[in-house]
């Protein structure tokens, strides 16, 4: 019986057209992500031969004051951009993954990305957890809307009902074999992209797969459900159609309006501003007091005093720290309310198992909002080590040509957050369990 549904199922055309469909649209889709992966690649080996270039060039034109020298050098920080983040690019697209920053005010620096299409970015990236997300729902609804009602409507029922020993073990069979082909068509795409994308076989991404199936499985849920309620095909049909843009567009939408108007968050170049606007008031007030701050900042830099010039970088630097320093409480609250925001998707994402899922994939792939905040902070204690390395060096004038300048690689950030399997899977089971047990009490309540 199984393999005679499975033969019936596969010779359907449509059923061949939207396999082929997805097939073809899911190859795609990971072509888009080797396009993003060779880009990232090819940007940290480009920065690695651009620092090593650009510090010995500006060592052999500075060579008498360092601290001109490190006004221009620029040192840079890579977040590691792992080989699953080909599948869900996520904020990667937006949000940059090298920071190249001088040991001059951070803050206005800390927020500069690369220049983009916004037409593209509006667009976003057909990855494949797009296709995941938005393609497989449709072809599961399309397989699915009308697996008992088209034969009631074709008058087929009853005999199927008389030759079936167990009606309802009759229509599982039916959503078995849909689940089996869905499912084998996301295993298939998954190894290619293990092989095209050398993606390796990890906890990430075991995660990831079970993240994947049970998504599937969350859409076979609710058409079950609303197959288990035994409308026309036209009512299934609909009735579906509006679940998929109510979950996939409309609720994400909406939820994401409430969280941007909750947690409002200041301007990045507001912040930049008030940076600057500290930084340059101080060319106007007395060198003393400026650099009073500076040793409240920095205690251990008591000893070097003012020297008797109209310029002097001790100075100079002080400047550029207290720009930092008075811009402190604005970057803090840019930092609280981002974190605001991801706290809070994550708590209402429970509750929506499709918000939940493009979460979760994102924070596998270390593409989400989190990661890019922990890189956010990496930058400031990367930063701040430099600062701390270069200003003695600077204070004292020391040679430029006795520094080893090519002991300053690119560094690089590991994001070590864990995964967990009861957060990322628990959520996605309990929808299944919920969807299935309603669906199952229909269907016994009116076979």
């Amino acid at each position: 019986m199984l393999q005679l549904l499975f033969k019936n199922f596969i010779r359907s055309k449509g059923t061949k057209f939207g396999l082929l469909f997805l097939l073809i649209i899911g190859f795609i889709s990971l072509l888009i992500g080797l396009q993003f992966q060779e880009k990232q690649q090819n940007n940290i080996a480009e920065t690695t031969i651009y620092q090593k270039e650009h510090i010995a060039r500006n060592a052999s034109f500075h060579k008498d004051e360092i601290g001109l020298l490190l006004y221009y050098v620029k040192f840079s920080l890579v977040n590691k951009t792992l080989p699953i983040n080909s599948l869900v690019i996520g904020q990667r697209d937006v949000n940059p993954s090298i920071q190249s920053v001088t040991i001059r005010g951070l803050e206005a620096q800390k927020y500069d990305s690369e220049l983009n299409n916004p037409s593209n970015l509006l667009a976003g990236n057909i990855d494949f957890s797009f296709v995941l997300l938005y393609l497989f729902p449709l072809l599961i609804i399309a397989f699915s809307y009308n697996l008992i009602s088209e034969e009631k409507e074709s008058g087929t029922w009853k005999i199927v009902a008389t030759q079936s020993s167990n009606t309802f073990f009759y229509i599982l069979k039916l959503f078995y074999v849909r689940i089996l082909s869905l499912i084998g068509l996301l295993t298939l795409l998954l190894i290619i992209a293990i092989i095209f994308l050398q993606i390796p076989v990890d906890k990430s991404f075991a995660v990831f797969y079970g993240i994947a199936v049970l998504y599937v499985l969350l859409w076979f849920s609710v058409c079950f459900f609303i197959v288990s309620l035994q409308k026309n095909s036209n009512f299934n049909a609909v009735i579906l159609l509006t679940i998929w843009l109510f979950l996939i567009i409309i609720l994400p939408a909406a939820i994401n309006t409430y969280i941007i108007n909750k947690y409002k968050v200041p301007e990045a170049l507001e912040l930049t501003l008030k940076q600057r606007n500290a930084y340059h008031e101080k060319w106007d007030m007395d060198k003393q007091t400026t650099l009073n701050k500076f040793y409240e900042h920095y205690p251990q830099f008591k000893n070097y005093v003012l020297p008797d010039a109209e310029f002097s970088w001790l100075w100079y630097y002080a400047m550029q720290q207290m720009g930092d320093d008075e811009s402190a409480v604005q970057s803090k609250e840019l930092e609280a309310k981002l974190e605001q925001r991801n706290h809070a998707s994550e708590a209402i994402a429970q509750f929506i198992p499709t918000l939940h899922t493009q979460i979760q994939l994102n924070e596998i792939a270390k593409s989400d909002l989190k990661n890019q905040l922990s890189f956010l902070k990496e930058t400031t204690k990367f930063h701040e080590k430099l600062r701390l390395h270069f200003y003695p060096k600077i204070f004292d004038n020391a040679p430029v040509e006795q520094q080893d300048w090519d002991d300053y690689k690119v560094e690089t950030f590991t994001d070590a957050t864990e995964i967990s399997f009861t957060k990322a899977f628990l959520p996605l089971l309990a929808f299944n369990v919920l969807l299935i047990g309603m669906g199952w009490f229909n269907f016994k309540r009116m076979i």
